[in-house]
């Protein structure tokens, strides 16, 4: 199906598409890497009267590295970070990640924040962000904000962002150093969405976890992070009972949208199973048996 009638604008400069949001509201949609807004309007499940595409504006395609955290502009594409090579924990975790999402073609042109604007439970970066406490950058006629991540998902494709601010950028806490990342991911197709997919970055000291975070992808109507299973984890041993037990409890704080061939109780026992190899596997990344 074709797209409905729509007007486009290519705004040049950041105050200026914010200007274009800002006149014409909700009746906006803005274009950045376009591999899920293009569905929509092929499909008409959204019907905008002007498109803003913003990929002429320049220095939001950029990964700044600073002494507390790793920016990801606007319009970093989902392939700069599976070959991220910058000097932190966080490249290896986005270079294990990057692979899932969707394939070559949607990966050289799809962007993270667009990931984190769309907001699909499934979505591998958004529980990324969700587990490391992201911020997501915004700016509208009343300026620029930051929204945590716990505060950005309002649940499935919704978002605090609103019609007439512009995603920026995300900022993500460094790791302290010495952390460790594992990923792994359940899906039926390898070009398909997740139907579950688990994050993990910890750090081990004296032979105990001494910081870890745990993220979930298409555990709820929106990303989630695993606190109580964090919980459990810190300052003990790490140990495949331990591991087991983790799982449990990241499973136990899901609450995974049942699907015809992949029942609500299928996705918990995926989401443990998931969590449990992803704590084995960062453990031996830390160099222990």
């Amino acid at each position: 199906m074709k797209p409905a009638q729509f007007d486009y604008v290519a705004p040049a400069s950041v105050p200026e598409a914010v200007a274009v949001l800002a006149e014409h509201g909700p009746e906006s949609r803005v274009l950045a890497g376009g591999q899920s807004l293009l569905i929509e309007l092929r499909y008409r499940t959204t019907r905008p009267a002007l498109v803003v595409d913003v990929n002429r504006i320049p220095g939001l395609s950029q990964v700044t590295v600073e002494d507390g955290s790793v920016r990801v502009g606007a319009l970093v594409r989902h392939a700069q970070l599976e070959r991220a090579r910058f000097d932190d924990p966080l490249a290896e975790l986005f270079r294990q990640v990057a692979p899932y999402v969707g394939h070559p073609p949607i990966r050289a042109r799809g962007t993270f924040a667009g990931s984190l604007a769309w907001a699909h439970p499934a979505s591998e970066w958004c529980a990324l962000a969700m587990a490391l406490d992201a911020g997501i950058e915004v700016k509208g006629p009343a300026g620029p904000r930051t929204v945590p991540a716990a505060s950005w998902f309002r649940g499935a494709f919704e978002t605090a962002c609103l019609p007439e601010e512009l995603v920026t950028g995300v900022r993500l806490p460094r790791p302290p150093a010495g952390a460790v990342a594992a990923f792994a991911e359940h899906r039926r197709t390898h070009s398909g969405f997740a139907l579950a997919a688990a994050l993990v970055m910890l750090r081990l000291a004296a032979g105990r976890v001494e910081w870890v975070r745990i993220g979930l992808a298409n555990a709820a109507d929106v990303p989630l992070r695993a606190v109580g299973a964090e919980r459990l984890l810190t300052g003990e041993r790490p140990e495949p009972e331990l591991f087991a037990a983790a799982g449990a409890r990241a499973a136990a704080e899901a609450d995974p949208p049942g699907e015809p061939h992949a029942p609500a109780a299928y996705l918990r026992h995926a989401l443990s199973t998931l969590v449990r190899r992803c704590l084995a596997r960062a453990v031996h990344h830390a160099g222990l048996p």
